[in-house]
């Protein structure tokens, strides 16, 4: 099977200031880092593509277009399921305490959970008190799946991978530690950034040299990079698509490294008002989310 090739290198979606409308486009900068960009509000082009995301015959043409909004670089329609490692990172999983894992930790994600660039990240009111409940970050790099996979060997598996992104795979601990099933403490909406860049599977030969960065109010609590994955990337699209096909749009988050806040001493945890940011390296580029508290009717109407 033939890799993937896509006209594109760097894949943005946006409302554009020229139409008002959503497009999807490569930015005219090759070297930008447009989650950046957009949280300083600084002027962002880019070349417009036509066709959608998730076909390679799509074309960057040079119609120029000003980013208004910064969207994630693929929506809800086009996303097919949203499956998650958990333990994937051998540094991860020693701070934890947790034994190494003999297979891929698996859980899913609702569609409603993801959001994009520089949107809220909304802790709910059933998550909340927030010192009780523990909200933490996680720095992801994510796969899109290209073309259908099932059963495809390890050997093959990156020629079915369309391109990255990062996610910040926002997370509640005391309902995670309190089941064996993570869905729900990990799927409440709104609390999963996605992007900012869709970067081609071409532009990332080699998927396990990826740094990975997350800072909350300015400090850097996450440093890792993708080498330390448990199973990497061609391991994790082989061992999903084993009797299940993954189609295309199908995104698989591939898990965090050291750092996060719920095992720290003393635990830190995310509160209203902090600014949580989560840095992909490989031109995938930097999220910036804020946190809210989710507040009752009656309080947020005074």
């Amino acid at each position: 099977m033939a890799p993937i090739k896509t006209q594109w290198t760097r894949l943005i979606r946006f409302v554009a200031a020229e139409t008002s409308r959503v497009h999807i486009g490569q930015p005219v900068d090759p070297a930008l880092d447009v989650g950046l960009a957009a949280h300083r509000r600084e002027s962002i082009k880019a070349y417009e593509i036509r066709g959608s995301a998730l076909d390679p015959a799509s074309q960057v043409t040079s119609n120029v277009l000003t980013v208004k909004s910064l969207l994630a670089p693929l929506s809800n329609e086009e996303i097919k399921i949203v499956r998650c490692l958990g333990l994937n990172y051998s540094d991860h999983a020693a701070e934890a305490g947790l034994a190494t894992p003999e297979f891929p930790v698996l859980f899913y994600k609702p569609l409603s959970s993801l959001t994009g660039p520089l949107a809220p990240v909304t802790i709910p009111k059933v998550a909340q008190p927030v010192q009780e409940h523990l909200p933490d970050y996680e720095v992801e790099l994510v796969i899109v799946i290209g073309k259908a996979a099932k059963n495809v060997s390890e050997r093959d598996a990156l020629d079915y991978v369309l391109g990255y992104t990062g996610a910040n795979d926002v997370s509640f601990r005391k309902h995670q530690m309190a089941v064996s099933q993570w869905s729900f403490s990990k799927g409440f909406d709104h609390t999963n950034p996605l992007g900012p860049c869709l970067v081609s599977s071409s532009a990332i030969p080699d998927p396990q040299n990826i740094p990975l960065k997350c800072l909350v109010n300015g400090t850097v609590l996450q440093d890792g990079n993708t080498a330390n994955q448990i199973f990497n990337v061609r391991q994790t699209v082989a061992f999903l698509s084993q009797g299940t096909t993954l189609e295309p749009g199908s995104i698989i988050l591939t898990g965090t490294p050291k750092g996060v806040g719920f095992v720290r001493k003393p635990p830190v945890f995310l509160r209203n008002g902090d600014t949580v940011v989560v840095e992909v390296g490989g031109g995938i580029g930097t999220l910036v989310n804020e946190v809210r508290e989710e507040q009752d009717e009656v309080k947020a109407k005074l």
